[in-house]
C-alpha cells in the first residue's frame, strides 16, 4: 500500500459507478429458459435465517430435471443473453448481470480491500485463528493484534487435519476479517486485511469520507 491515496480518485470512481456487477453463471449444462427481463428488478435471498429466497432468474434442465436458479444477490438485470434463450449451455457459461447498487458499509469493504493487504485462503477449506491469536483478539480486538510475514496465525481445518497458515505480507495489524471460524471458505477468497500501523490514520480518513459523502444512504 502506498504512502499516498488519492481520496478523490477513490471516492470519485464510486460517486459516477456505484455499483457492484455481479455475472450470473449457468450451474451446470442443460437447456435454458429464462424467466426475467433486461432491466427488471431482482431481489436477494431474504428472512431473518435466510429462508425466503430470491427472484428466480431462470430455469436449466437437464436429462429432464429442471432446476430453478434465484438471486443471491439483489439489483437490476443487465447484459441478459437473450440470444441463448432455449438454447443448451455449458456449465459456467454467462447468463446475465446483476447492476447492485452499493451500500455505504459495501463501498467502504470495497475500499478497504483496494488499501489493505489482503491475506486469501490458499484453498477451500474451514479456518480458525491460531489459538494464541484468537485470544489476543478476544481481549483486546483485532486491531489490536500486530502480524509479520512468517507468522503462524490461522490454521487450516481440510479433510479432519489442520494444518498451520505462516501469514505472508505486510507487517502490521489485522484490521479486517472476512472469514468465520469453521465456515468453508473458497480457494483465493479473502481471510484477513492487513494495514501497517502508520497507515491506520489513512484508512480511518477514508472511512470518515465515505460516511460523509453518503450520508443518505444505508
Amino acid at each position: 500500500m502506498s504512502n499516498e491515496i488519492d481520496f478523490d480518485e477513490i471516492l470519485g470512481k464510486y460517486r459516477s459507478d456505484p455499483f457492484d456487477y455481479v455475472d450470473i453463471h449457468a450451474s451446470h449444462t442443460g437447456k435454458v429458459r429464462f424467466l426475467v427481463k433486461e432491466g427488471d428488478t431482482v431481489d436477494a435471498v431474504t428472512g431473518e435465517w435466510k429462508h425466503i429466497p430470491g427472484t428466480v432468474l431462470f430455469e436449466i434442465t437437464r436429462e429432464r430435471n429442471p432446476k430453478k436458479v434465484t438471486a443471491m444477490t439483489n439489483g437490476v438485470i443487465s447484459n441478459l443473453c437473450e440470444e441463448l434463450e432455449g438454447k443448451f449451455v455449458e456449465a459456467g457459461e454467462k447468463l446475465m448481470t446483476i447492476r447492485h447498487p452499493l451500500k455505504k458499509k459495501e463501498i467502504i469493504e470495497s475500499i478497504l480491500q483496494e488499501v489493505l493487504y489482503i491475506f486469501p485462503a490458499p484453498e477451500r477449506a474451514k479456518y480458525f485463528f491460531s489459538l494464541d491469536v484468537q485470544s489476543r483478539i478476544d481481549k483486546k480486538g483485532a486491531r489490536e493484534v500486530s502480524v509479520k510475514p512468517g507468522d503462524d496465525i490461522i490454521i487450516m481445518s481440510l479433510m479432519k487435519r489442520d494444518t498451520p497458515v505462516y501469514y505472508r505480507g505486510v507487517q502490521g495489524v489485522i484490521h479486517s476479517v472476512y472469514f468465520k471460524p469453521g465456515v468453508s471458505v473458497d480457494q483465493g477468497a479473502p481471510l484477513i486485511g492487513v494495514c501497517p500501523t502508520d497507515k491506520l490514520p489513512l484508512i480511518e480518513k477514508i472511512i470518515t469520507r465515505v460516511k460523509a459523502d453518503w450520508d443518505n444512504k444505508d
